[in-house]
């Protein structure tokens, strides 16, 4: 069976020394030494001030929301996974949908400015497939309208723009480390944050708002990471670069082999790609059923990666707004098998039955 995806594991006698580091000091959680390693070895490795590990990459949307003081409205996109929508939904936020650009998948900037209401607090736009945002552009309308932006970086691992991360960018990034994902913890989440001071209350936000053993300051949560999680961490950074390697291959074979019939994303010239997925569009949503199921059938499962459309959920309440290009894109749109041990022969017969049907 070949997933859209598949977890990277590294050798199993690395991961259990670390296990035997943690049963030996008898410090699971609570901001333990390896959490500790693992924040920092990401700070250097990505390239950004502070970063803090939490417990998924929705608990780490939420306390962005709860650390900015978001309320009332935010501006944000319809093409993502619901994560994004419903994250904001939960926290008492109204999500307004700005349509996105159907080339690049991510919001369009442009269209932004005609939703903002008084009762905006915020701009929450995501780094589609790692492909990173208009964030000049969207940073100058916020600075314009005194809004806050927190950008969903959950795809974004390693990517920079202009020569610096891209998680810099905005009040607040957040970043996804769940198994799917290039980098992962296993479980878990990061916030990158630049400001000291919104930095201090958010290691106390993740841990019920304490500040030590005899004070409690802010109202908090528990969205910690546990030492298990930071093991696995320590390990896949340390396989970065083969991980990559393996990647690029993969994705290079697609760019090269797959018809011209399909649609690629097209990318921030500015930015490097981190291979974190291959999203493909047909031609119409009919092509793109016949070859989910010839995949299928063939024991490949391809991902409808993001459908639906956000604004057709079941529990948004303007069921007036209609995003053509988010709605065109999420109906044709199939993420293909991407990930680092793919075997050349598997993604041979994966192109093969594509370009038989496209």
């Amino acid at each position: 069976m070949i997933n859209v995806t598949k977890v990277y594991l590294p050798e199993l006698k690395k991961y259990e020394a670390y296990v035997e580091k943690i049963f030996k000091l008898g410090f699971v959680t609570n901001n333990g030494p390896l959490v500790k390693e693992l924040q920092n070895k990401l700070e250097k490795y990505l390239g950004v001030k502070h970063l803090l590990l939490v417990a998924n990459g929705t608990i780490a949307l939420q306390i962005a929301y709860k650390l900015l003081g978001i309320k009332g409205e935010s501006i944000t996109t319809p093409f993502s996974f619901v994560a994004t929508t419903s994250s904001q939904i939960w926290e008492g936020i109204n999500p307004v949908f700005v349509d996105i650009n159907k080339d690049t998948f991510n919001i369009d900037y442009k269209k932004i400015e005609e939703k903002i209401s008084k009762t905006t607090s915020a701009i929450v736009p995501v780094h589609v497939f790692g492909n990173p945002c208009d964030v000049e552009k969207i940073d100058e309308i916020a600075k314009k309208h005194n809004l806050k932006v927190i950008y969903d970086a959950a795809h974004a691992f390693g990517v920079n723009y202009k020569g610096t991360s891209v998680l810099n960018y905005g009040d607040i990034s957040t970043l996804s480390l769940h198994a799917t994902k290039i980098f992962h913890t296993i479980e878990g989440g990061a916030l990158v944050i630049n400001d000291d001071e919104l930095y201090g209350k958010a290691t106390r936000i993740i841990n019920f708002g304490i500040m030590d053993s005899e004070r409690i300051v802010d109202v908090g949560t528990n969205g910690k990471m546990n030492e298990f999680q930071a093991a696995m961490g320590l390990c896949v950074l340390d396989d970065m670069d083969k991980i990559l390697q393996g990647r690029k291959k993969v994705y290079e074979n697609y760019m090269n082999y797959l018809s011209k019939n399909v649609i690629r994303q097209e990318q921030n010239i500015n930015s490097n790609l981190n291979y974190i997925y291959f999203p493909v569009v047909f031609k119409d949503e009919e092509t793109l059923l016949k070859v989910k199921v010839t995949l299928a059938n063939g024991g490949i499962y391809a991902r409808r990666y993001f459908y639906p459309s956000l604004n057709n959920l079941p529990y948004i309440k303007d069921k007036t707004n209609r995003l053509p290009n988010s709605e065109l894109v999420a109906s044709r749109i199939l993420c293909l098998p991407m990930y680092d041990s793919l075997a050349l022969v598997e993604q041979e017969n994966i192109i093969n039955i594509i370009n038989a049907i496209a």
